[in-house]
């Protein structure tokens, strides 16, 4: 089931890598002339993305991850402000309804006390879930005078759900702190984050988009122990219609 899923996702990375080749020849073809943030009042964006990364922290440098889902994002306000701050902002929300991350695995014990433990089980590997962002605050700069590239920056929070527990956690060493009944992690976590990227409109009303996330994964202690990911960093590339 696993591998299924994991071939799915690739699948649909290729789909969108695919799209955006044939989109950029188009391109060329016939160069976009302008954005829709220049011809259309507050457009809306809908779009599909996919997402991969790696943790950067010492002991989450092992940490992968990929996902695939779809985003909206509505202007609220006309362009304004100086030079190349000129811009607009930006509403946004983005929904994975795949996303996994592939961890270590390693050997725990259930320990009830000091010296009272399980034989050891394997903890760690494939974790399966569902990420929503609500909050991601866009601003989209216009001033650059290029007229089919706009850089963006963002920030904003999420949460995840996980089949299991997340991130993995335990010894070696045992002991009742690190492996006792109530020593353990959350299937819900947090995700505030920050980034930037760009859209490289192919029309007025289309774009490839391309970004990178700085992404911190933590449970607010929701669980009884939360190591979190201190710090991701997540590349993405899309596709998004605007109207």
């Amino acid at each position: 089931m696993t591998n299924t899923i994991r071939r799915t996702a690739r699948h649909c990375m290729l789909a969108l890598f695919l799209i955006a080749a044939s989109a950029l020849a188009h391109a060329q073809a016939k160069p976009a002339s302008s954005t829709p943030f220049n011809s259309i009042s507050r457009p809306l964006g809908i779009g599909v993305l996919a997402q991969g990364g790696f943790g950067v922290t010492e002991d989450r440098n092992d940490f992968k991850f990929l996902m695939v889902g779809g985003r909206t994002g509505k202007v609220l306000t006309s362009n304004f402000g100086p030079g190349l701050l000129h811009g607009n902002f930006e509403y946004g929300i983005e929904v994975f309804p795949f996303w996994q991350s592939y961890t270590p695995k390693f050997q725990r014990r259930l320990c009830t006390a000091p010296n009272v433990c399980s034989d050891p089980y394997t903890v760690g590997g494939t974790y399966s879930g569902v990420s929503i962002t609500p909050i991601l605050l866009k601003w989209n700069f216009t001033g650059s005078g290029h007229s089919k590239i706009v850089p963006w920056a963002q920030g904003g929070g999420g949460i995840i759900w996980t089949n299991h527990k997340y991130p993995p956690f335990g010894g070696p060493p045992y002991n009742v702190n690190n492996d006792g009944p109530a020593a353990n992690t959350s299937v819900w976590n947090f995700t505030p984050q920050f980034g930037g990227g760009v859209h490289y409109f192919l029309k007025p009303n289309r774009s490839i988009d391309f970004g990178a996330n700085a992404i911190h994964i933590s449970s607010a202690s929701l669980g009884d122990k939360n190591p979190g990911v201190n710090a991701s960093v997540q590349f993405s590339v899309g596709y998004t219609w605007w109207k």
